[in-house]
């Protein structure tokens, strides 16, 4: 197919479990053309990623809120017809993210809606700023309100902790892993690329990474190593290898193998050689010295013991990646609410120290 269409309007089907479009594309080209002049805030593209549903994930997302009935209270409290303007209102500083698939959300909710943004995806707010606004039938916002927050809180959080880990690994490059919250893999991993990171694998299907239980069932690294390379030339693939080391041992190994061998092999993960110390401070010898020993022969990449606090000493190694999983899999949400009383809304969180 050639895209998503953005085509149920609110409310929602009664079932999610009718069949979905397969996206065989990059998510940033599954935007239904006719709203394409919406997106303007896409600034920073998401990834590609052969099957994801982007469509799918919001439609299940404002279904999982809203089911078959709808917003009960809304129907209750606003009329129908009553236009509003509501303001995103930042309750602590960082870099939001989630602008560009916000806008996504409300024009599935309601084509109707306006947004308009003073900040666009990657950049930085700080406490108290209103930093877009969308405005149209009340009835609708609120609806897509706790969907786009979710969305934009957990985004931002990402990109929030990325971009003090890739500032602080420099000249490192950091990376994500696959320790993304289920069926949030493209949304998670977007948001590390607004935060100044990069992305690693997408999933199992787009590069050959060799991990310890790999080499186990394999019979050793280079048992490991040489059945990947038969089965790459056998089914004329060609794409990224990567194996993980957890000694310098296996490192030499895998150096005086590939001097001799012709491999796909293209990095090097070195596991846990970053060896945390009683004092809360770490040595990095043993990264140091494998890194010395593949001495630009491959890309090198560090994983464990990978926190902000460590992450600047690691990266002054020489490596080439830093990967974290606490990237994604520990993410604390950027406090982000949207408002229409936004006076009242700034009383109270001056009360509370939030604004």
């Amino acid at each position: 197919m050639s895209g998503i269409v953005f085509s149920s309007t609110f409310p929602l089907p009664h079932s999610t479990t009718t069949s979905r479009p397969i996206v065989k594309m990059s998510a940033s080209q599954a935007i239904n053309p006719s709203s394409r002049t919406l997106f303007k805030s896409m600034v920073i593209k998401p990834p590609s990623h052969p099957t994801y549903d982007m469509a799918g994930i919001i439609k299940l997302a404002l279904a999982e809120d809203a089911a078959n009935i709808g917003d009960v209270t809304c129907k209750a409290t606003i009329p129908v017809d009553m236009e509003v303007e509501a303001h995103f209102l930042a309750k602590e500083d960082g870099i939001v993210a989630g602008i560009a698939l916000a806008e996504l959300i409300f024009d599935e909710v309601d084509p109707s809606l306006k947004v308009e943004w003073s900040r666009s995806d990657g950049d930085c707010v700080h406490k108290g700023l209103q930093f877009g606004k969308v405005s149209g039938r009340a009835h609708n916002i609120v609806v897509a309100e706790r969907v786009v927050l979710n969305f934009m809180q957990r985004m931002s959080g990402i990109a929030t902790l990325t971009k003090a880990m890739a500032d602080a690994a420099h000249p490192a490059t950091i990376l994500e892993t696959r320790k993304t919250a289920p069926g949030l893999r493209l949304i998670d991993k977007w948001a590390v690329l607004i935060g100044g990171g990069r992305n690693h694998r997408m999933g199992l299907f787009d590069m050959v990474m060799i991990k310890d239980n790999h080499i186990s069932i394999a019979g050793g690294i280079i048992n490991a190593i040489r059945s990947v390379d038969s089965y790459l030339k056998e089914s004329n693939l060609q794409m990224e290898v990567e194996v993980e080391t957890r000694t310098l041992d296996e490192v030499k190994e895998v150096l005086d193998y590939t001097s001799h061998t012709k491999s796909a092999l293209s990095r090097i993960m070195l596991d846990n050689m970053v060896v945390p110390l009683p004092d809360g401070d770490i040595d990095v010898s043993m990264l140091k010295d494998a890194v010395q020993l593949i001495n630009g022969r491959f890309d090198t990449e560090a994983s464990g013991n990978v926190t902000l606090e460590t992450v600047h000493k690691i990266g002054q190694t020489g490596v080439t990646f830093i990967s974290s999983g606490a990237l994604t899999h520990s993410v604390r949400a950027l406090d982000i609410s949207l408002k229409i009383d936004t006076e009242l809304a700034l009383k109270v969180g001056r009360r509370t120290k939030r604004a």
